[in-house]
């Protein structure tokens, strides 16, 4: 690895902790530190996003089940965004791995089940 790729892995781990550590003390339920939906706001509707940083809080304290009741596809995400950021860290050693999440196909079943959640929350109030 590379000095300049070692280099950039620190940085995003201090931004990560730092981000954590913020979402950890501040609730954004209650604190304006934090920004609100702009399509919730214009629309009335929930984006496939609404309620991710309270689940993120919640989370952080250990309330799975808040957490899923604010945003449940955050909550099923997490782990898999995970495991596609390490196949991306150790893609010179599973080359077919990386390749096969990283495919057209993946992308487009992901934005499928985006798209589902979008709209199943907004008909079921989720």
């Amino acid at each position: 690895m590379t000095a300049r790729r070692k280099i950039t892995y620190a940085v995003l781990a201090v931004v990560f902790v730092t981000v954590a550590v913020v979402y950890f003390v501040f609730d954004p339920s209650s604190t304006r530190l934090f920004p609100k939906c702009a399509f919730l706001s214009l629309t009335g509707f929930k984006c496939p996003g609404c309620g991710s940083q309270r689940a993120i809080h919640a989370l952080l304290h250990a309330d799975v089940i808040g957490a899923i009741r604010y945003n449940a596809l955050l909550v099923v995400v997490l782990p898999v965004l995970a495991f596609v950021f390490t196949s991306r860290y150790l893609r010179d050693r599973f080359p077919r791995l990386y390749s096969h999440l990283n495919s057209a196909i993946v992308s487009i079943v992901a934005l499928i089940i985006v798209c589902l959640w979008w709209i199943l929350r907004n008909i079921y109030n989720w």
